[in-house]
């Protein structure tokens, strides 16, 4: 069982890196403090490709937080 949850724990830590390196860079600098602007491009930022791999990367990174909590308990 225990390999079982290590082998889990080291696919969902490799698809974590994957995933942020996979993701573009946040370089909107000082556009970002005004507000931002209303662009054809931001009004679908949640169906966008980034939005997609930064949900997916907070599911990962919650599923890899909970497989080391396990591991450290068994």
């Amino acid at each position: 069982m225990k390999t079982v949850l290590v082998i889990l724990d080291l696919l969902a830590c490799l698809a974590m890196i994957a995933i942020v390196i996979i993701q573009s860079g946040k370089t909107s600098g000082l556009s970002a403090l005004t507000g931002g602007s209303d662009t054809y491009l931001s009004r679908n930022k949640s169906q966008s490709l980034d939005a997609r791999l930064s949900r997916s990367t907070k599911w990962v990174a919650a599923a890899f937080v909970v497989l080391t909590v396990i591991l450290n308990l068994i």
